[in-house]
């Protein structure tokens, strides 16, 4: 029984997400992201091995969760945090990805510092059912 695109394309970046950003495996990430990998972050250097460098760069804490994914074809919008990375506060992110014959081909990100429960004007957390500790 085949899945439909949809869910085999969450299934991939999810996949992707935890062998580039937790396992931090350069080598298999590389047939996850498109060798052509078009960056539209301004965190970000362009193209694949902009963003491999930056995460072999980064600090072996950093670590990606996500907490939704969402999938209409060939586009993916991820709700995750990163943290460990370097930066007083954790980022929570936005990340929208258009897969490309079984690739990343394409990503562009909103990126927020999470919040703490004395400074979420709504009283919610940004990420999860709690506030940063």
């Amino acid at each position: 029984m085949t899945r439909p695109v949809e869910e085999q394309n969450k299934a991939l970046v999810l996949e992707a997400f935890e062998t580039l950003f937790n396992r931090k495996d350069l080598a298999a990430a590389e047939r996850f992201w498109s060798p052509d990998y078009i960056q539209h972050s301004a965190h970000i250097p362009p193209g694949r091995e902009g963003l491999f460098n930056l995460v072999k760069n980064s600090p072996p804490t950093m670590k990606y969760e996500n907490s939704k994914i969402l999938a209409e074809g060939n586009l993916l919008m991820l709700h995750g945090r990163f943290s460990g990375h370097g930066a007083p506060k954790a980022w929570v992110v936005v990340d929208i990805v258009r897969v490309e014959g079984g690739r990343l081909a394409e990503h562009w990100d909103v990126i927020e510092d999470e919040v703490t429960r004395e400074d979420s004007v709504s009283g919610l957390p940004m990420f999860g059912d709690s506030f940063p500790a």
